[in-house]
């Protein structure tokens, strides 16, 4: 697999990383199986999927006991990143960036991903409590500690943007300015997908210029753009996107056009390229700073995701992608 670079430190990673959330977090329980997820990540490292993106809130905590087991075994392998500044309670989510706090935080994933070392320690949400370079203060603390290798941001739901007409990365970018005085920020996580193309807006250029690592969340949308959930057919409670706005059987059927054009596209690449193929390598075309990280649970769909590595999409077929259609969701 092609190698991409995050940050000033050059680490290398696999062009195409594996977003570890569904084996544990946010998507139906009930398909969640903990001996096929280890297949899954040892086969995404077999490929060259070196990135491993986790959080001590995906579980809480047993996504990290997971990736433990085969970090055990093979941590040389791997680039393992994680995040902290959340915490889960019975029927919500909170933010804490209180120093203290982070150095424990820190000390705990180490144990549950049987390792001395995290690649990339990443700010999940900043506190509003606390000014964020003092949780950045402390998570550089690590670093010179050798704990963390470099700091990553996530970037802030914005989802309100859509309705009130503001960029939707303009606090993101303003965290950014501010952390940067404290320590280098090596990576930026961020939503980007055909259907969620607003980081090319400001926040990705932002990062490009300064040799900002990106992390590409949710690239294949949340799994629409795979073409292989059916509208109406409805999701587990549990399951993220049964809340999403984009999700009702309504919006699903509105949004068929965008995995049309991506089938159409794929068509042209020769058989047995996917919908999804074509989505992750519209990512990874958007610059060489640009790492994708698809969700997975199945070594099928790792293997899918690490082919589209090496698909590379003509200038006709951006220019395709550019005219889809925008995606529709309930608040539209």
């Amino acid at each position: 697999m092609e190698r991409r670079t995050i940050g000033a430190a050059a680490l290398a990673v696999g062009a195409v990383g594996l977003g570890c959330m569904p084996m544990s977090w946010a998507y139906s329980s009930s398909r969640q199986r903990g001996e096929e997820s280890l297949r899954a990540v040892h086969r995404a490292l077999d490929l060259g999927s070196t990135l491993l993106d986790t959080a001590d809130m995906y579980g809480p905590f047993t996504n990290e006991l997971l990736l433990g087991r085969v970090l055990k075994e093979r941590r040389q392998d791997a680039f393992v990143s994680t995040k902290v500044g959340l915490l889960v309670g019975e029927q919500h989510i909170v933010a804490n960036g209180r120093p203290g706090y982070v150095k424990r935080a820190c000390d705990a994933s180490l144990r549950r991903l049987q390792t001395d070392v995290i690649d990339l320690y990443q700010l999940h949400r900043a506190d509003p409590e606390i000014p964020v370079e003092e949780t950045w203060g402390a998570m550089a603390e690590l670093v010179r500690a050798g704990k963390v290798r470099a700091l990553g941001l996530c970037a802030v739901g914005a989802r309100g943007g859509r309705r009130s007409g503001n960029r939707l990365h303009d606090a993101t970018i303003r965290q950014l300015q501010r952390v940067q005085q404290v320590f280098p920020v090596s990576a930026v996580q961020a939503e980007l997908s055909v259907w969620s193309p607003e980081a090319l807006e400001t926040l990705l250029p932002w990062c490009e210029a300064r040799g900002i690592g990106f992390l590409a969340a949710m690239p294949l949308g949340n799994g629409f753009l795979t073409g292989r959930l059916t509208p109406g057919e409805g999701f587990e409670p549990d399951d993220v996107r049964a809340r999403h706005p984009r999700f009702t059987a309504e919006m699903m059927a509105a949004n068929q056009p965008i995995v049309a054009g991506l089938r159409r596209i794929a068509s042209r690449h020769g058989e047995g390229v996917t919908a999804a193929q074509v989505a992750l390598a519209w990512v990874l075309a958007q610059g060489r700073h640009v790492v994708t990280v698809p969700g997975a649970k199945q070594e099928r769909w790792v293997d899918e995701n690490a082919a589209a590595g090496g698909l590379r999409l003509t200038e006709t077929d951006l220019a395709e992608v550019a005219e889809l259609p925008g995606a529709l969701g309930s608040w539209d």
